[in-house]
């Protein structure tokens, strides 16, 4: 199983049609909401829309996005995207982080260098990690989702796979809050013979999402998965 690298490269065409929704963006009234209480202020959401339109410069976000290590690697037929970071130092420790919804993988921007190479920040070598960032499945530019029923402990099923079978790491650490707490909560539950240790942000029952579901929604009948039939 192999890794492909991967360029963030979004067409011209996008960004125009992009300027062009948001220019075309229809504003409901609002009353008495300085203080946000009735949702987004709208003076603040206007010069939002104005700063997209006139003011983002996505080409320069784009080039940062790119000075990371992007690839691709397809695992059970569902494409992943993932930042792969080599340490500098003598032993570095693998590590993987897994955003959370409805995040991304360049939260964690700030701080893949710092862990990568501790020497250029000031920290001492010996505490380098190999970072792996990657994109949850359907997220970013982990697309298109292929698979039904992908929730976060068959996400770190597809994580243990990208790991040892598509980088080659028999032991890793593994990092994340929100959905990624869960995802990192399972490694180390299903996985915890391959764990050096986990690191979570956020502290949640594994069973949260695995419990009755209600009989019926406006969805159709629940699953145990938490999807619904129509």
């Amino acid at each position: 199983m192999s890794k492909e690298p991967f360029t963030v490269a979004v067409a011209d065409e996008t960004l125009r049609d992009l300027k062009e929704r948001l220019k075309r963006t229809r504003l409901a009234p609002e009353f008495a909401n300085n203080a946000c209480a009735y949702g987004t202020n709208l003076d603040y959401l206007k010069s939002l829309i104005e700063y997209w339109i006139e003011g983002y410069d996505w080409r320069h976000a784009e080039r940062e996005i790119n000075s990371f290590h992007h690839y691709v690697a397809r695992i059970e037929n569902i494409p992943i995207h993932f930042i792969h970071e080599p340490g500098k130092g003598p032993r570095p420790l693998p590590i993987i982080m897994t955003h959370g919804w409805p995040w991304t993988f360049y939260d964690f921007h700030k701080v893949i260098r710092p862990l990568a190479d501790p020497a250029a920040f000031g920290g001492d070598p010996a505490d380098a990690f190999d970072v792996v960032v990657p994109s949850l499945p359907g997220y970013g530019f982990s697309t298109p989702l292929t698979t039904p029923g992908i929730n976060y402990w068959r996400t770190a099923d597809l994580w243990v796979t990208l790991m040892r079978e598509v980088l080659g790491y028999r032991k890793f650490a593994a990092q994340g809050g929100d959905w990624g707490a869960l995802v990192s909560a399972q490694l180390g539950h299903k996985y915890a013979s391959l764990l050096y240790g986990v690191h979570v942000h956020l502290m949640v029952p594994m069973t949260v999402f695995s419990g009755a579901m209600p009989e019926r929604s406006m969805y159709g009948p629940a699953r145990r998965d938490g999807t619904s039939e129509r």
